[in-house]
């Protein structure tokens, strides 16, 4: 990705080349796997330092600690941070409020070049941010790759769509007005991104925010703190100014409650559950003492994700979607596929063919690439594995079942399916975000569609079938924000495939899309009679977006 030096807003646009995805490594490549080796080894030695609080540029401790550790080796601590209280989150957005006073009037262009210089310094330490998502969260080699080449996404895309949307125009010039349309930033907002992806989408709504003008304060979640910790560094090694990004580590109960009901904090970026994102959109709903907006909420808060497979499909396509999109970082997306819809008239050869192929995946440390690694802690082991024995009372156990014994307690559950299981049974309504898949017999298309809609959500979805008719009526009536067809559900790219879902998956934010960046700003309209003076003069244009 070209990154030039960007001098003023109107050579921006002639600076850039045109946006395209980054590039997923080959680590079967001799030279790709040995920089990942060096980068895990570079990592392995930085584990277990201790992060402070970063508030207006200050380092700040406090005197409750959140540990973090490996989910594949629990005792290993990964790094050691400050749990905020009350008085570090007023701190915080005080900082953050400062700072929006001039941040908010640096050019466009300035901010544009922030994103660039920060996507460029990932790309020269890919595999370093690859290492930290292994350990910290336990992605195998290919997820933590994918996770950093879609941050390297979101900031150049976002960089090239700030730009564009500095350069919007009124629909029309009213006759004897000069008309001009800017898009303002909203103020001072909280970003709380989930511990799955946690610097793709921890850094997508942070840098959207930043580069529309806005400042933040970012909690991030306790599962992965150190790679936000990590992440603000390089931010500060970037040249951002003190208080525009403020991190403040700490528990969604506290801090994060904090945040999204203070009164100067305009708006809350979030990824997470249906239950915490409907707990947020409650809180900031009800306005507070002294608070003079309207908070605007962006939600995100996961699925029930269902892939059809018709009687006409490529079965072994299907099947290789469907274990692709339900086992992949071990169903810890909001994008998995926890139900498979199959046609009656294949269901039998569907369920033996998966079976074959999800028995070859291997579980093991993600450090050393294996397939299959852990689930992220104690809890969702707990979790899982409470919806596994849900699962043998509403359905028929095909494989897996249980959890994978391992001599340095991790945190690892089989590859489990499920079969026979009836559409409203609780492993085919609930959300279990794990290994866990649920097989569903549909007798016609017609059943097939109203089951796969039969879910209070409505993230991803994708159909495997060779009718051009049956593609065209999933794509009118399958429900959901992103929609696949004859491919897994999971993999959204940016710019190809805008993100957010519809019903209880969230408020449809589609992020990596074009309509992103408006999600933090707010239009303003500005007529001016023309003649009234010299019609030389240039009209001055308002900073920021």
């Amino acid at each position: 990705m070209a990154t030039n030096a960007i001098p003023t807003i109107k050579d921006a646009a002639h600076a850039l080349t045109t946006f395209r995805n980054e590039d997923f490594q080959d680590f079967t490549h001799a030279d790709v796997k040995a920089d990942m080796h060096a980068a895990l080894r570079l990592v392995e030695s930085e584990l277990g330092h201790e992060y402070p609080l970063i508030i207006g540029g200050a380092r700040v401790t406090a005197a409750a600690k959140i540990v973090s550790t490996n989910p594949a080796r629990p005792a290993e601590k990964i790094g050691v941070h400050q749990e905020a209280e009350l008085s570090h989150v007023e701190q915080a957005v005080a900082a953050a409020d400062k700072a929006f006073q001039t941040w908010s009037r640096v050019p466009v262009a300035t901010r544009v070049q922030l994103l660039l210089d920060v996507s460029k310094k990932i790309q020269q330490r890919k595999n370093e941010f690859c290492a930290w998502l292994t350990f910290e969260v336990g992605k195998n080699w290919a997820e933590a790759d994918a996770d950093v080449a879609e941050t390297i996404d979101f900031l150049e895309f976002y960089a090239r769509e700030a730009l564009r949307l500095d350069g919007a125009k009124t629909p029309i010039q009213f006759p004897g007005e000069r008309n001009t349309l800017r898009y303002i930033p909203l103020g001072v907002g909280a970003v709380i991104p989930p511990w799955n992806f946690p610097l793709a989408i921890m850094a997508g709504m942070t840098m959207a925010a930043v580069v529309t003008g806005n400042t933040v304060v970012l909690k991030p979640s306790v599962d992965a703190p150190t790679i936000a910790a990590r992440f603000f560094l390089l931010l500060e090694e970037c040249g951002m100014p003190e208080g525009v990004v403020n991190l403040c580590q700490g528990s969604g109960e506290l801090a994060g409650a904090a945040l999204v009901s203070h009164p100067k904090v305009r708006f809350i970026a979030f990824t997470g559950s249906k239950r915490v994102g409907l707990i947020v959109h409650e809180t900031a709903a009800k306005t507070q003492p002294g608070q003079h907006f309207i908070k605007r909420t962006v939600l995100e808060m996961g699925g029930k994700d269902a892939i059809l497979v018709d009687a006409d499909a490529d079965i072994d396509a299907a099947v290789e979607g469907v274990a692709a999109s339900a086992f992949g970082f071990n169903g810890q997306k909001c994008s998995a596929c926890s139900r498979a819809i199959v046609d009656a008239r294949i269901y039998d050869v569907f369920c033996d063919r998966l079976v074959e192929r999800v028995e070859k995946i291997k579980s093991g440390e993600p450090a050393e690439n294996s397939a299959a690694g852990p689930v992220i802690n104690t809890v969702a082991y707990k979790r899982v594995l409470d919806y596994i024995a849900i699962g043998r009372t509403e359905g028929r156990l095909l494989t897996g079942g249980g959890a994978i014994e391992n001599e340095t307690g991790g945190y690892y559950i089989q590859p489990t399916i499920f079969a026979d299981v009836a559409p409203d049974a609780r492993i085919a309504q609930e959300e279990i975000f794990g290994p866990v898949l649920a097989v569903i017999k549909s007798n016609s298309f017609d059943e097939a569609l109203e089951i796969a809609n039969g879910t209070e959500y409505g993230l991803t979805g994708a159909i495997y079938s060779g009718s051009r008719e049956r593609l065209n009526r999933a794509a009118a009536e399958f429900h959901v924000g992103n929609l696949y067809l004859n491919r897994k559900c999971t993999g959204a790219m940016v710019g190809a495939h805008p993100f957010g879902g519809f019903n209880m998956s969230g408020t449809d934010s589609k992020a990596g899309g074009g309509d992103y960046l408006l999600l933090f700003t707010q239009g303003k309209s500005i007529a001016e009679k023309v003649g009234v003076i010299d019609e030389n003069d240039q009209m001055p244009k308002p900073m920021g977006i």
